[in-house]
């Protein structure tokens, strides 16, 4: 039996034709079948290169990657998912680029696609803007293959918008399926999606709504927990609640990280700005007042501040949850209490004990974003994994391979 079958075997249940030349947004727009198939590749290409096997399926091409915001995880794991395939990556810096003197989005997007395979963007601060520019990308871009100005249609991957962060969302989710032994092992867990206070900076929405969207797929009791005046966008809760009522689970929004914790077999305690602050950061940002957005950020953290009182991952707020020993998740970098700040989002002592299975979380985003390539570029699937392992490349080169004798 080869390493592939299992992986093989599981595709050949799935339907996932749709995702062939399409590109991937908001997890909830994809079937339940098809987020499966980005899981079961993922796990595929990671068995491969454990077992030292090339996993490149492109001779050429290009990777283009845009953040318009800070980024350290997921700028290398798109660099890292690229590289698997065989792809070379470069990073499109708008400063550098014509887009400061008034170049449109549709003559950047095109410009920038003549040999690209694929476009990730990370486009997050500001909501109504960051998903409807990825769109319009991937739009342009089609007409562009469509017109003939392009001779492949590039596949969008959204690296985290205004609305959602699929590939951390995924990478989470592919985490616990391994960590509990199987996606059906997910139903009836508990998780706690809560607000926790951070002295940083007024951060996106894009995780917690990402969070609701994808764990209420799966059939678990699913916890929102925040202060008063930090909601999110009501229309990703309402999707929130229609996936648990679908998938038999349930959904619930608390304004107690307690209540949220109590019981819980997994909690996700990460900061966000309030909803108000970010609809004001979004107006300077339309305006063009950078200034005023300055302002507003340490306006932000201000705001923040009134709500350090019961709303930190400490060793006495993990002792509420399942057996006092839940697996604790963060997307990173954490504002830890007694390292990286005086008080924070979690307990050094909290953070420190789960920080190699934190490391083990982060480390699936590369084959995530790789395998929703995999899947938006190949035909076949299937086909490719059996003939991958079948050729049996080397990645490394060692003494027993025939190229060294």
């Amino acid at each position: 039996m080869g390493i592939m079958d299992q992986y093989i075997g599981k595709l050949n249940s799935l339907r996932f034709n749709n995702m062939f030349q399409n590109d991937f947004f908001e997890t909830w727009t994809k079937t339940r079948d098809e987020l499966e198939a980005v899981f079961t590749v993922a796990e595929a290409l990671k068995e491969l290169r454990v077992n030292n096997i090339s996993t490149k399926v492109f001779d050429s091409g290009l990777g283009i990657s845009l953040f318009r915001d800070n980024s350290t995880r997921t700028r290398f794991s798109f660099a890292s998912a690229c590289n698997l395939l065989g792809l070379e990556v470069q990073d499109l810096d708008e400063g550098k680029s014509q887009i400061a003197h008034g170049e449109t989005v549709r003559e950047t997007a095109n410009m920038i696609s003549f040999m690209a395979d694929v476009i990730g963007i990370r486009d997050d601060m500001y909501i109504g803007q960051g998903n409807k520019y990825m769109r319009d990308v991937a739009q342009f871009v089609k007409e562009g293959n469509a017109d003939g100005v392009l001779e492949q249609r590039p596949t969008l991957v959204d690296l985290q918008c205004d609305i959602d962060h699929p590939t951390q969302c995924m990478a989470d989710a592919l985490h616990l399926i391994n960590h509990f032994g199987g996606i059906e092992n997910l139903r009836g867990k508990k998780i706690a999606m809560t607000w926790a206070y951070s002295p940083s900076y007024g951060k996106p929405l894009s995780v917690p709504q990402g969070i609701i969207g994808l764990m209420t797929r799966f059939g678990m009791d699913v916890v929102l927990a925040h202060p008063k005046g930090y909601e999110v966008m009501p229309e990703v809760e309402e999707i929130a609640a229609r996936n648990a009522k679908e998938s038999g689970g349930t959904y619930k929004r608390v304004n107690s990280m307690e209540e949220a914790f109590e019981n819980a077999d997994i909690v996700y305690p990460k900061s966000w700005a309030s909803f108000a602050s970010m609809e004001a950061r979004t107006k300077l940002y339309v305006n063009k007042d950078q200034e005023g957005i300055n302002k507003l950020s340490k306006e932000m953290v201000e705001e923040n501040g009134k709500h350090i009182k019961g709303w930190q991952c400490t060793e006495e707020m993990m002792k509420r949850t399942k057996n006092g020993s839940a697996l604790y998740l963060h997307c990173l970098p954490a504002d830890i209490t007694g390292l990286s700040c005086d008080q924070g989002e979690v307990d050094e002592s909290v953070f420190e004990r789960y920080r190699d299975p934190l490391y083990k979380e982060a480390s699936w985003k590369p084959y995530i974003i790789a395998a929703m390539i995999f899947l938006a570029k190949l035909r076949n699937p299937q086909e490719v994994l059996a003939a991958l392992e079948r050729k049996g490349i080397k990645r490394v080169l060692d003494s027993n391979c025939c190229c060294c004798k």
